[in-house]
């Protein structure tokens, strides 16, 4: 089994909803994450917390306010762990209908000792 990352962007660059929509799609978000945990694929989920600025922690344990370039990361994942990439390519397809944006698929590379 796989572990794969189901994602989109926050800060309204993916999902642009009014006030109306936003109940709807919470609920129906939460429909599919219900939906998968009955599956046994779902493994962790949520959203980023925006309003909390991120750290970089040195290797020395000191924490600054600068991050890597690029690597500002916003929005909602969802983890799953299923048997093959068709597989979470129809979860991530779920996903984005409830949550009325497309989704990002990656793949976790396989390590024996995670």
């Amino acid at each position: 089994m796989t572990k794969y990352l189901i994602s989109f962007p926050g800060k309204g660059q993916a999902m642009n909803l009014t006030e109306e929509e936003f109940p709807i799609v919470v609920a129906e978000s939460h429909a599919v994450i219900e939906e998968a945990k009955a599956a046994g694929v779902y493994v962790f989920g949520g959203g980023i917390a925006e309003d909390v600025a991120p750290v970089l922690v040195q290797a020395d344990g000191s924490a600054g306010t600068d991050i890597y370039p690029g690597s500002d990361i916003t929005g909602g994942f969802t983890v799953l762990e299923v048997p093959t990439r068709a597989e979470a390519e129809q979860w991530a397809g779920k996903i984005a209908a409830a949550c009325r944006c497309a989704q990002e698929l990656r793949e976790f590379m396989y390590d024996p000792a995670s």
